[in-house]
């Protein structure tokens, strides 16, 4: 090879390296540059998804604008498999880098549901079905007062039924938990009987400070094999758990004959009427020593208790009189 072959080859290497160093250091810099994202955007990336559908995503979303140069840089720093499918919030202006590493990290978006206290199986299982980032369908024959109402977290693409199991599961704890520290000698004589309890003491009322006492009361009726006659047991056996009744329950309802209706039936219903919390739960097991064995609304959100039947119908008719000037 001649001098001038030579010169001529060093040339085209150094003219060559200098290139791809060029092209390095811009690739870096593209990479590391702030993106064109104008705000904090919500994304998906599904599961199975290739560096290239990736890359399509992100540049359809206007999180990146050089797909090519993040699919190189991806591959050549061995990452393909390392970027990770679920719903991302990606900042906003977030560079490429930036990008990769939240992939990478999964940092997916945390989704929320909750379930309040004293909703039946089949009003739960709505929420869950409304919940459009889970997939698949709710499981059936759910049984009632088998979901614990709180607040579960889970990511996009999580399962319906995972859901169903987690809130089955959760009740199941947290009875296993209680049912040990239970007040000695009550009238219910398994953790099924507790739950049952606790669903009507739930559906009886949402003061906190009430439930014990609730409690206490149903505890006492149940001593003297007094009938519970609580309504909230009545609607239930009217709707099936289907979602509230809509009306004022009327002494035809009452006379209803069901296995649910207490006050037809002595001792507790076959069942739960609805998903009782935590609070109920503890309220039933630990209940208010007293000597209360009636009760009814007070006008003002809460319930006027009594030891006397006499007592007690005072208060009924206190309570009609507030009901009919409230019509």
């Amino acid at each position: 090879m001649s001098r001038k072959a030579i010169r001529a080859l060093t040339l085209g290497l150094v003219v060559l390296v200098a290139a791809t160093a060029g092209m390095l250091v811009w690739g870096a810099a593209a990479y590391d540059e702030a993106g064109p994202l104008g705000e904090d955007t919500t994304i998906v990336l599904p599961r199975g998804s290739s560096v290239g559908r990736i890359s399509q995503i992100l540049e359809s979303r206007d999180v990146i604008a050089q797909p090519n140069l993040f699919r190189m840089v991806v591959r050549a720093s061995g990452l393909s498999g390392s970027l990770r499918a679920g719903e991302y919030l990606i900042p906003a202006r977030s560079s490429m880098r930036a990008v990769t590493a939240l992939l990478i990290d999964g940092e997916t978006v945390v989704r929320r549901l909750t379930s309040a206290e004293g909703l039946t199986t089949a009003e739960i299982l709505h929420i869950v079905e409304q919940h459009k980032a889970l997939t698949g369908t709710v499981p059936a024959n759910v049984p009632e007062g088998t979901l614990l109402p709180e607040t579960y977290h889970y990511a996009y693409g999580d399962s319906r039924r995972d859901m169903v199991d987690r809130m089955q599961k959760a009740m199941t704890d947290l009875i296993d938990e209680l049912w040990p520290s239970r007040t000695v000698n009550l009238p219910i004589d398994t953790p099924a009987e507790a739950i049952i309890l606790a669903s009507i003491v739930e559906k009886e009322t949402a003061v906190a400070n009430e439930r014990a006492r609730v409690a206490g009361v149903f505890v006492n009726r149940l001593r003297r094999g007094m009938r519970l006659q609580s309504d909230p047991t009545v609607v239930y056996a009217l709707t099936a758990g289907s979602g509230p009744l809509g009306r004022r329950l009327t002494r035809d309802d009452l006379a209803m004959e069901s296995p649910f209706n207490t006050y037809r039936i002595g001792g507790l219903p076959p069942g739960p009427i609805a998903n009782p919390g935590r609070a109920s739960l503890a309220a039933v097991l630990n209940p208010v020593e007293t000597d209360d064995l009636y009760f009814v609304a007070d006008g003002e959100g809460g319930h006027a208790f009594a030891k006397t039947l006499a007592e007690h119908q005072k208060n009924v008719r206190r309570w009609r009189q507030i009901r009919d000037q409230q019509d």
